[in-house]
C-alpha cells in the first residue's frame, strides 16, 4: 500500500487550510455578485433575464463537467485537476473583472465554472483521503464553516466593493484569493491520489451526461417557455440512456451502481438536491427585495443578509463534530425542517415588514442551513469506499450546482410571469414581491419532501 491510500491518523492542518480557502472563492464570489447584480444592470443595460444568466451561466458549465473531471482525476490524478481548476477560475475571474457587456461577462463566468468543476470533483476528496476517518465530520465541519463565513463577508465586502468601488473589484479580489490558492496549493498539497492507474475515458457517457445534464438544467432556467418542457423530456431521456450505457461500460465515466445499489449514497445525494433547489435562490431574490423594494444601498443590504451566514458559519462547525458522535441522518433532517419553516416565513414578507422579522428569520435559516450540510456530506463520503472519493465529491457538487440551477430557473420563471423581460426598477416592486412570494412557497414544499427523503435513508 503507497503513501497515498495509507489512512492518515491526525488532521493535516495545511491541506485542510488550502481546500478551505479554495472552499471560499466560489460562495463569496457568489454572493458578493448576488449584491452587485442591480450594478451590473445598470452598468452593462441588462434586462432582468439575461441579468440572470451572469450566475446560471457559471452553475451550468460547473454542474455539467464535475463528474467528467472527477472521473479524469481519478486518472491522472486528484492534485494535477485540482490545480488546474485554481488557475481555470483565477484566470476567468481576471478577465470577468475587465468585462465590458454582458455578453462577454457570462462567457468568461461560463469557463470560470470550468475551474470550480475541477475543484469540486477533488477538493471534498482530497480532503477526505487526507484525514482520519474518525475525525471526517469535525474537519468537513469547519470547512463547511468556511463556506458560510464566506458568504457571510461575501454580501458585506461586495456590497463595500461596489459602492465604493465598482463591480469589476469583486472578480478582482476574486482571481487575487485564487492565485494565493494555487501557490499554496503547489507547495502543500503532496499526493496525486491516483486510483486508477490502467483504464480509457468513456468518452460517449461523458457527452451524453453533459448534453443531457445540459439540457435539463437549461430548460428549467427557460421556464415557463413551452421549449423548455421539450427540453427537460430531452434531458430526462438522455440522462435515462446514460444510466443504462453506463452499466453496461467497463471504465464508466459514472460508477451508476452507487445509485443502483447504495441506498444510503442515493438518498442522502437526493437531499442535497432537493435542499439546494430549495435554498439557493433565496439570496438573489432577498438581495432584490432589500435594493428594488426597499431602497437600501448594497453595503446596508449586505449588513442584513450577513445574519444569515454568521448563524450558519457558527452552527455547521457544532454539527460537523456532532456527526462524528451521533446520527448524522437525525441531524441532517432537522436542519432541512428548521430551513423549511424559515422559507415559509419569507412567504409573508411585504413591502413594510420588519427588518427584525426578516433577521429572525435569515438567523432560522441559518440555523437550518448550519445543521444540514456538513452531516449529508459526512454520510455521503462515509457510505463510500476510497477509489469512489471523487465520484462522491463530484456527486455532491453536481446535486448542489444542479439544485442552484434550478433554483434559479424557478426565480427567474416567477419573475418573468409577474414582472416580464423589462430592466428592473422600484416601479416594479408590487410585481417582484408577487414573484419572490411563488419563489419561497414552492421552495417550502420542496424542503418538506427533502425531510421525508433524508429521514427515510437510514431505515
Amino acid at each position: 500500500m503507497n503513501q497515498a491510500q495509507e489512512t492518515p491518523q491526525s488532521i493535516n492542518y495545511t491541506v485542510l487550510f488550502i481546500i478551505c480557502m479554495a472552499s471560499s472563492l466560489v460562495p463569496f464570489t457568489g454572493s458578493a455578485l448576488n449584491l452587485a447584480l442591480p450594478y451590473i444592470n445598470k452598468s452593462l443595460s441588462l434586462d432582468v433575464v439575461t441579468s440572470g444568466w451572469i450566475p446560471t451561466a457559471y452553475i451550468l458549465s460547473t454542474a455539467i463537467f464535475q463528474v467528467p473531471f472527477a472521473r479524469i482525476a481519478d486518472m491522472i490524478g486528484r492534485k494535477k485537476i485540482f490545480l488546474t481548476g485554481v488557475m481555470t477560475f483565477t484566470i476567468f475571474s481576471l478577465l470577468s473583472g475587465f468585462a465590458q457587456s454582458g455578453l462577454t461577462l457570462i462567457i468568461y463566468r461560463f469557463f470560470a465554472g470550468f475551474g470550480s468543476a475541477m475543484m469540486f470533483g477533488t477538493s471534498i476528496a482530497i480532503l477526505t483521503a487526507s484525514m482520519p476517518s474518525a475525525k471526517r465530520g469535525q474537519v468537513l465541519g469547519i470547512n463547511t464553516a468556511v463556506v458560510y463565513a464566506s458568504l457571510a463577508t461575501g454580501p458585506l465586502l461586495g456590497g463595500m466593493l461596489t459602492q465604493y468601488f465598482n463591480w469589476h473589484s469583486i472578480f478582482l479580489v476574486s482571481a487575487g484569493i485564487g492565485l494565493v490558492v494555487f501557490i499554496g496549493a503547489l507547495i502543500t498539497i503532496k499526493e496525486e491520489w491516483k486510483e486508477e492507474q490502467k483504464t480509457t475515458f468513456d468518452t460517449v457517457g461523458a457527452i451524453l451526461y453533459a448534453t443531457g445534464l445540459l439540457a435539463l438544467i437549461y430548460g428549467f432556467t427557460e421556464l415557463p417557455k413551452w421549449e423548455s418542457v421539450v427540453l427537460i423530456i430531452i434531458g430526462s431521456l438522455l440522462l435515462t440512456g446514460f444510466a443504462f450505457y453506463e452499466q453496461r461500460h467497463t471504465y464508466p465515466v459514472f460508477n451508476i451502481h452507487l445509485f443502483l445499489s447504495n441506498r444510503v449514497f442515493k438518498l442522502s445525494s437526493i437531499s442535497a438536491l432537493i435542499n439546494y433547489s430549495a435554498t439557493s435562490a433565496i439570496a438573489f431574490m432577498l438581495s432584490l427585495y432589500l435594493q428594488y423594494v426597499r431602497g437600501l444601498t448594497p453595503q446596508d443590504a449586505g449588513f442584513i443578509l450577513i445574519s444569515q451566514s454568521v448563524v450558519q458559519s457558527v452552527v455547521s462547525i457544532v454539527s460537523g463534530r456532532l456527526s462524528d458522535r451521533f446520527s448524522p441522518t437525525l441531524l441532517a433532517t432537522s436542519g432541512m425542517g428548521i430551513i423549511a419553516a424559515g422559507l415559509a416565513g419569507l412567504c409573508f414578507l411585504h413591502e413594510n415588514t420588519s427588518y427584525i422579522y426578516l433577521v429572525g428569520l435569515l438567523m432560522i435559516l441559518g440555523l437550518g442551513f448550519g445543521t444540514f450540510p456538513s452531516p449529508n456530506t459526512n454520510i455521503i463520503m462515509s457510505s463510500v469506499e476510497k477509489k469512489d472519493y471523487s465520484m462522491a465529491s463530484a456527486t455532491t457538487g453536481t446535486m448542489r450546482l444542479t439544485g442552484q440551477a434550478f433554483s434559479m430557473g424557478l426565480a427567474i420563471m416567477a419573475i418573468s410571469i409577474y414582472v416580464g423581460n423589462i430592466q428592473l426598477s422600484p416601479d416594479a416592486h408590487t410585481q417582484l414581491m408577487s414573484s419572490m412570494r411563488l419563489t419561497f412557497s414552492i421552495c417550502s414544499g420542496l424542503c418538506l419532501v427533502g425531510v421525508y427523503m433524508s429521514s427515510v435513508r437510514g431505515r
